[in-house]
């Protein structure tokens, strides 16, 4: 997707974070929420006490967005990037942004889920899936529940414009052929509402506000252990994912404390962190949160990555002219 920034947005971007930047020995820019941004962090820089981190943290489209006005001023400001989908990493690998890196933490992991070159590593599979208000009076069981009548008007999804699991879902679903963009179509045409990420959809479901909505699985299974009024389902038809990687930039200052946090997020201890904080973990051996069913039997829906980078754009266009997205 194509990003237009002129040189004075550029300039600014680099100007709001220049503070931030020569304060910190790494500069993180991720996906990730606020709180679970913070918890990755700490457990970094307890590990690593000698390195400060600075992070910043939105939509994974909004991140590169900021990231290509920086590179277009000529100021990159980033180090390490932990943002949804390998699609974008492979966008940036092309592009040549990211630096390559065999991390020795490689070798338990399964080879599909990094780059055979080291420009990226995934570091947890997060599925989109069904939630759903336990006072709706349909408790849906399949992606076509939503389309349904009594489902009109009552359903929330983010934005592929705000959030880059919003995108890499919409491309899955758009591929399974008793669904396809014409299931977007129907979406649309019952009233459903596509606006912000995934917590907007969590907000309004919890709430009441929305019955239904398609959201990331960790954000339902963990309000729901909290007490919310929420149930989390894996659609028949199977779920789409995203593995939220992890790369270093071309353009790093600080190449050694970057390897040291891609090595961390991939190492036995990183990927507890992630546990603890509801995740699937994506390296072998490592259970599952409470509340998630058995590894084997949640059914990943498939994705050409290849081409769900050549067709982003035009996909984007697609989703708009059924949502007024935002």
């Amino acid at each position: 997707m194509k990003t237009f920034v002129s040189a004075f947005a550029g300039l600014l971007a680099v100007a709001l974070f220049s503070g931030a930047a020569t304060a910190a020995d790494l500069v993180l820019y991720t996906s990730q929420p606020n709180a679970d941004a913070q918890a990755t962090v700490d457990g970094f820089m307890a590990a690593n006490p000698g390195i400060k981190v600075d992070w910043v943290r939105d939509g994974t489209p909004q991140i590169i967005a900021k990231l290509q006005a920086e590179m277009q001023a000529g100021a990159p400001a980033a180090d390490v990037l932990l943002i949804a989908d390998t699609v974008t990493l492979e966008r940036l690998k092309e592009a040549g942004k990211l630096l390559a890196y065999k991390s020795p933490e490689a070798a338990n992991y399964d080879a599909s889920l990094y780059d055979a070159d080291g420009y990226y590593y995934s570091t947890k599979l997060i599925t989109t899936g069904i939630v759903y208000n336990t006072a709706a009076s349909m408790k849906p069981a399949s992606w076509q529940d939503l389309v349904k009548p009594e489902a009109k008007g009552l359903v929330a999804m983010p934005s592929p414009l705000a959030s880059g699991a919003a995108l890499i879902h919409a491309q899955t679903l758009a591929g399974v052929g008793s669904l396809g963009w014409d299931y977007y179509k129907n979406l649309a045409d019952n009233g459903a509402i596509a606006s912000g990420g995934n917590g907007a959809v969590l907000k309004a479901v919890a709430s009441g506000e929305k019955a239904y909505g398609m959201i990331v699985d960790y954000m339902p299974i963990r309000e729901k252990a909290k007490g919310a009024p929420l149930e989390f389902v894996f659609p028949t038809e199977g779920v789409s994912a995203v593995t939220e990687p992890v790369g270093i930039l071309a353009s790093t200052q600080h190449a050694d404390a970057a390897k040291k946090f891609v090595d961390y997020v991939l190492s036995e201890k990183g990927q507890e962190g992630f546990l603890k904080l509801g995740y699937i973990p994506a390296r072998n051996g490592t259970p599952l949160p409470e509340g998630f069913p058995a590894r084997d039997s949640i059914k990943l829906l498939p994705l050409n990555a290849a081409a769900a980078l050549k067709n982003t754009d035009q996909d984007l266009k697609t989703f708009s002219t059924y949502f007024k997205s935002k």
